[in-house]
């Protein structure tokens, strides 16, 4: 939090500390009741009800055109409820999870989580090609890029270097389906808004291919523009800022001498006399 706003007092950030804290109290309960919690029926999105959505158009659109996709989010709120939302309005998706480190905690989530959303994709060694049959096959992907990945990309965030995950920006590169980002906003506690943006522009090398680095930057930027809105309800327990694990400037190489003058052919050689213990002697 001091990193992110140093131009906040000590109260403030203590208040925000205090507010994350509520939020993953919260988001940790709701685990129990994923099933229920999300109450907006596809039919009736006018309906009152604990769940709002914005970007239908867009959710349309990306459901019904025939390509891939691709969704990035963050941990905002409940982060959970994108990949629901998805299963209920019918997007053939699939989400990227990590399990988390406690084997017993990663069986309960992950029996919830199947309960309640389309596909499943656990991150680790051989999962991308799960992936790339996905989109190969039409389908979405949709990944939380939020968290530090050692073997990753350098993008600024929140005016420092990171590293992020480059994997949707390397299939968005390969495959040339859209970008959307998905978030989640906590109202009152236990109401949620969530919301669709349009496909991103990302930016493109000089071969007009999709730049990677900047792809994950543009997504990056939109993540970080999500959490200055509301600070509270990011997981800032988790240590995104690693200086350490930064990739090293490379070294120069040094430049090689430059070679002196030759002298002209036939010119003498230039010498001198030093005193030495046996007495002068002449050296080039």
């Amino acid at each position: 939090l001091r990193v992110a706003f140093p131009e906040r007092d000590e109260a403030a950030i203590r208040a925000l500390a205090r507010e994350a804290w509520d939020n993953l109290g919260r988001t940790g309960a709701e685990y129990a009741h994923l099933h229920t919690l999300f109450d907006l029926d596809p039919a009736q999105l006018s309906a009152g009800g604990r769940i709002t959505v914005a970007g239908e158009t867009h959710f349309a659109d990306l459901r019904d055109d025939g390509k891939p996709g691709l969704i990035f989010s963050a941990h905002l709120a409940n982060w959970e409820l994108p990949a629901i939302c998805a299963a209920q309005f019918g997007l053939d998706a699939t989400a990227i999870f990590r399990p988390p480190n406690d084997a017993a905690s990663a069986r309960l989530v992950q029996e919830v989580r199947r309960q309640t959303m389309g596909g499943l994709a656990a991150a680790g060694q051989g999962a991308v090609f799960a992936m790339q049959g996905v989109v190969e096959r039409g389908g979405h992907l949709g990944q939380l890029i939020d968290q530090h990945f050692t073997r990753g990309v350098v993008v600024e965030f929140f005016g420092k270097p990171v590293l992020v995950n480059p994997l949707l920006g390397k299939l968005a590169r390969h495959y040339e389906c859209p970008v959307h980002g998905a978030r989640v906003i906590r109202r009152d506690g236990t109401r949620f808004h969530l919301e669709l943006t349009p496909p991103l522009d990302l930016p493109r090398d000089a071969a007009g291919a999709i730049d990677v680095q900047g792809a994950m930057q543009a997504m990056t930027r939109v993540i970080e523009g999500w959490i200055r809105e509301n600070p509270g309800q990011w997981l800032w327990m988790h240590r995104r800022w690693r200086p350490a694990m930064l990739p090293k400037p490379k070294a120069q190489p040094k430049p090689a001498p430059v070679p002196g003058p030759a002298a002209p052919a036939g010119a003498p050689e230039d010498r001198a006399t030093v005193m030495t213990g046996n007495g002068p002697a002449t050296v080039s």
